[in-house]
């Protein structure tokens, strides 16, 4: 008889041990309390949990992504805008995380809100457009201090998404637009100051050079006669032109008459005799 009880006894106690087995996975920790007070936790691999006096709250280790839903936003410059971000977030230290707030999950979701709707807030639109990568830098330092006591370490804060008003999107296409119309002016204007520096640089060389000028005619007269082929060319050296400008008699001030030969005279008008004053 006391054999029999000590067997079923034996066997009661393997069950009960074997009810208190818990394996715990590599990315989870469990927090064991005993007789409600919060003393250790467990984990990973097998662990023995004393049912009645002992129970356990699990908790993910894994980096969890968190969807910001969409903000309404007043930028810096009065330009109203909507936003949406993505926070990715992680429990390091789970005794926290169970002891001192009751959903860490849900509280970390509205501190990224309101810290999202603040942050943004003192930003212009220009800034929020080309700063992005420094804003989320600010955002995740500022969640991750508030989050810092309740075990949760923030890991990035990413702005997703933008949407900006129509009117706004157009004044910004006009900016644009007129910014690549500025550029491709300077842009010209650029060119045609080198060029002209170039070709005054050229001018020089072929001024100081006798048959530079020569062979730059010949050359043109190459390139056009590849193009048109009817056209005639008459090359006329400018010395020539120059000497018959020299040696051309002064043009006659009087008119001749092209019939007789001779020429036109002109009678002068005679000068009114002023009457004396009796």
């Amino acid at each position: 008889m006391i054999l029999e009880l000590m067997g079923m006894g034996a066997f009661a106690g393997v069950c009960y041990v074997l009810s208190g087995l818990k394996v715990v996975k590599e990315y989870d920790r469990l927090v064991v309390f005993t007789l409600g007070k919060a003393n250790h936790v467990a984990g990973p691999g097998v662990q023995v949990i004393f049912p009645g006096f002992q129970n356990m709250k699990k908790v993910d280790l894994r980096i969890i992504t968190m969807a910001i839903p969409m903000q309404e936003i007043i930028t810096k410059d009065n330009v109203s805008i909507k936003t949406a971000a993505v926070c990715f977030f992680q429990v390091v230290d789970p005794y926290k995380a169970v002891t001192k707030i009751e959903d860490p999950f849900t509280a970390t979701s509205q501190i990224a809100q309101t810290t999202l709707r603040s942050i943004l807030g003192q930003h212009d639109l220009d800034e929020l457009l080309q700063e992005r990568d420094a804003i989320n830098a600010k955002l995740g330092a500022i969640i991750d201090r508030q989050t810092e006591g309740w075990g949760i370490k923030v890991n990035a804060v990413e702005v997703k998404d933008v949407e900006i008003p129509d009117s706004m999107q157009r004044a910004m296409a006009r900016q644009a637009e007129a910014e690549r119309e500025r550029r491709a002016k300077i842009v010209a204007a650029e060119g045609e100051h080198q060029a002209a520096s170039r070709l005054a640089m050229a001018a020089q060389v072929i001024s100081s050079q006798p048959g530079a000028m020569q062979l730059r005619q010949l050359q043109t007269m190459v390139e056009i006669s590849s193009e048109k082929n009817t056209t005639l060319i008459l090359p006329i050296p400018i010395e020539l032109l120059e000497f018959c400008r020299r040696s051309a008699p002064p043009a006659s001030q009087t008119p001749i008459n092209y019939e007789t030969g001779q020429p036109i005279i002109i009678p002068q008008p005679e000068a009114k005799k002023s009457e004396e004053l009796v």
